[in-house]
């Protein structure tokens, strides 16, 4: 249902009655008009100039949500900031104490050369510490062409190629599909802030291939390309 109260807009979608346990996020900034709060939560939609935003953030929020039986409400106003709130159905009884977290088998390294691609200079920056202090040797580059050109000039094996999915100019796809000709011994992983199923059912990935979900931390990224490396993932 979609409302306006004085000059603030909203957009929400009515509450079945219930017990809901509200988490609310409030910021001052730009606010959104109409036009944009209308494709708020679809994939792909950014408004952001290119290479600076996926369109993947919100969306993977709303799918989170509403696959735990919740809603989200947005308020809006341009120039006056935005408020989100979540909804989420309250779970009666007293929560049970989690059970002790297995143990994790031995986080192994190896010596291995990794060509690591994200558009995003934080992300690649903390991906290559964590892989070169487990002793693998990266080659980063900051999109396709850029990783194209790097293995070009790399005389030596490339033993596995860590990409974003998707980066602007060129997909992780397609910089795949590139370089296999000329690398088809190279392991390939991918990464993504949206979920693996997502991404086939947007026909941007293929079921099966080696996914490593956004965000992650350090010993899950090195885990992850030892299991690619070693063909079990």
């Amino acid at each position: 249902m979609e409302s306006t109260h004085g000059t603030r807009r909203e957009r929400r979608h009515r509450l079945p009655p219930g017990d809901y346990v509200c988490l609310a996020v409030t910021d001052s900034g730009m606010g959104m008009d109409e036009a944009t709060q209308a494709h708020l939560f679809e994939p792909f939609f950014t408004t952001k100039e290119v290479g600076k935003g996926t369109g993947l953030g919100l969306a993977t929020v709303y799918g989170i949500v509403k696959q735990s039986g919740g809603y989200i409400w947005v308020y809006s106003e341009p120039q006056r900031g935005t408020t989100v709130k979540v909804y989420l159905p309250r779970v009666p009884g007293t929560a049970e104490p989690p059970l002790p977290a297995p143990e994790p088998p031995a986080l192994r390294g190896g010596h291995e050369t990794v060509l690591l691609v994200e558009d995003a200079a934080p992300v690649r920056t903390l991906a290559r510490r964590a892989l070169e202090a487990r002793g693998y040797t990266v080659l980063d580059a900051a999109d396709g062409p850029s990783a194209i050109e790097l293995s070009r000039r790399h005389s030596g094996v490339i033993d596995a190629l860590v990409t974003d999915v998707v980066m602007p100019g060129m997909s992780g796809r397609e910089l795949a599909e590139r370089l296999a000709p000329t690398r088809p011994e190279m392991k390939v992983l991918y990464t993504s802030g949206y979920t693996d199923d997502a991404m086939v059912r947007q026909g941007v990935l293929s079921a099966g291939v080696a996914f490593l979900q956004k965000p992650f931390v350090p010993d899950t990224l090195a885990r992850k390309v030892r299991d690619v490396l070693d063909g079990v993932s």
